[in-house]
């Protein structure tokens, strides 16, 4: 409708998602929904350079720590396993934030132009994909860890300990449902219409009037019942094992950890949650607010659990040191047949 009308110059819409259908109309208001500009696919310059930050941290923080548990034996094979697939859970949504923040600069100065191409491409709906499988499987990796401790914990003397199989087959099974529940909006384009082309960062967390009900549904099933559930789940048995009293340092130890690091993903969570929410009772919520939650809140979950999985153990940090000194010590073993020559012939001068 737009295209046949080349002598217009300014137009003016109720919201900014339809400026992306004049893409020849050289001013259109309003010009940014919070998230993306008329100029640039992410509106805030300040989260246009953090949104490298974040995914530099969370990408060498987790791949940090899976080459620190490849290369130091750990005491518990099957627990590094379950670490290992929650780093790489977590390094997806590094990558995530990488895609965005390249497709910003690809659009730089002119994103209203491909706006429209953009959020119903392959690579936004693949990249919005791939947030989504991050965030579930991270979530499901979560609460099976938990309950696994909190069994091995309450039932100190039990015989039951995951086996390897068992481990693996476990794995398999989160990594499979999340990628379900990922690529599940693909297969009826009735049902969910453009699913994670709702805006220019691809991630379907907001929900609005013209989404359809399939959408609106799933997406909050996904984000309320099944995501908060599960952290309920967690704290609820988190909170369990460090209140029982046990004679156990260890595992009295291991239990407070653990909470500490639940308790800190469900606050992180918490934005999610009120959001959803708020968007299902039509409240009306800035895009500055999704952007921020998206780019900042939803990502510190990947950041910061390599480092509270692995960091902060002292177990890992002994072993660390441990193999450090066994480095330098063997870096100083090649200079001992020297050294000890020169010892030698000092004590044999007359």
């Amino acid at each position: 409708m737009f295209k046949s009308l080349a002598n217009l110059s300014h137009i003016y819409f109720k919201k900014f998602e339809y400026c992306g259908y004049s893409p020849n109309v050289r001013s259109c208001k309003p010009n940014t929904d919070g998230i993306s500009s008329f100029e640039n696919l992410l509106a805030n310059i300040i989260l246009r350079v953090f949104v490298w930050v974040v995914a530099f941290v969370i990408c060498f923080g987790n791949v940090f720590v899976i080459c620190l548990r490849s290369c130091i034996a750990s005491d518990s094979r099957h627990h590094t396993m379950s670490i290992k697939s929650l780093c790489c859970a977590d390094c997806l949504m590094g990558v995530y934030l990488f895609f965005i923040g390249a497709f910003d600069i690809k659009y730089c100065g002119e994103y209203n132009r491909h706006a429209q191409m953009w959020m119903e491409s392959l690579s936004c709906q693949l990249i919005g994909s791939l947030a989504m499988l991050s965030t579930e499987v991270s979530v499901m990796l979560l609460t099976y860890m938990t309950l696994e401790k909190y069994v091995c914990i309450v039932f100190p003397f039990h015989n039951y300990r995951a086996g390897r199989k068992q481990t693996l087959s476990t794995l398999t099974v989160i990594w499979a449902l999340g990628f379900m529940i990922a690529v599940i909006p693909f297969w009826d384009k009735q049902t969910f219409g453009n699913y994670y082309g709702r805006n220019g960062v691809c991630f379907p967390l907001h929900s609005d009037l013209t989404e359809k009900p399939g959408a609106r549904s799933y997406s909050t099933g996904i984000f309320l019942v099944f995501s908060y559930t599960s952290m309920f789940f967690s704290v609820r048995k988190t909170s369990a094992k460090t209140a029982r009293h046990t004679v156990f340092d260890q595992e009295v130890t291991i239990a407070k950890r653990f909470f500490f690091i639940v308790f800190t993903d469900a606050l992180c969570w918490m934005p999610i949650f009120l959001l959803k929410i708020l968007s299902l009772l039509q409240v009306e919520i800035t895009g500055t607010v999704i952007l921020w939650v998206v780019i900042f809140i939803l990502p510190i979950n990947s950041a910061l659990n390599p480092i509270l999985y692995t960091m902060t153990t002292t177990s890992f940090r002994e072993r660390l040191k441990l193999c450090l000194q066994m480095k330098w010590q063997q870096l100083g073993m090649k200079d001992t047949p020297h050294s000890i020559s020169m010892i030698y012939t000092h004590n044999s001068a007359p």
